[in-house]
C-alpha cells in the first residue's frame, strides 16, 4: 500500500512597515457614520446626505451664484439617530437645505461605435454638466 504525503505551503504575509501612516477617514466616510442623515432624490438619482457633505449632482435649471441657497424638497427618508421617518414616496414638510459651491463639467467620456470588416467607426465625446453643493441643514 502506497502512502501519499501532503504538504501545506506556508503563506507569508508582508511585514507591516514601521512608522506606516494610516489613511485619514474621508469626508464621505465620516458623513456615513453621522447619526443625522437624509436620502434625497434629484436628477433621477438618490443621494444619502448629512450636514457638511459636498455633493456633485446633475445640473439644475436656472442660474446660481456662489453662496446661493438650494432647497431639496423631495426627501425620501430622514434618520436622526433615534427615529427614522420613511416617506411614501416623499416626506411632507421635510427639506434639505444646501449652498451652491460651483458648476462645471466632468471628464470626457468617449463613445465609440465600431463594426469590423465594414470600415465603420464613429467616435464621439461627451462631458456631463454638474453642480457642486454643500449640505447645510436637514429640516
Amino acid at each position: 500500500m502506497a502512502t501519499t504525503k501532503t504538504t501545506k505551503k506556508a503563506v507569508k504575509k508582508a511585514p507591516a512597515k514601521e512608522g506606516a501612516v494610516t489613511k485619514p477617514i474621508s469626508k464621505k466616510a465620516k458623513s456615513a457614520a453621522a447619526t443625522n442623515y437624509a436620502v434625497i432624490t434629484t436628477g433621477g438619482k438618490q443621494y444619502k446626505v448629512a450636514v457638511g457633505d459636498v455633493l456633485k449632482i446633475e445640473k439644475l435649471p436656472g442660474e446660481f451664484k456662489t453662496g446661493d441657497k438650494i432647497v431639496f424638497d423631495q426627501v425620501l427618508l430622514v434618520d436622526d439617530g433615534t427615529k427614522t421617518e420613511v416617506g411614501a414616496p416623499y416626506l411632507a414638510g421635510k427639506k434639505v437645505e444646501s449652498e451652491f459651491a460651483r458648476a462645471g463639467r466632468n471628464k470626457t467620456i468617449d463613445v465609440i461605435k465600431y463594426k469590423q470588416k465594414s470600415r465603420y467607426f464613429k467616435k464621439n465625446g461627451h462631458r456631463q454638466h454638474f453642480i457642486e453643493v454643500t449640505i447645510t441643514g436637514i429640516k
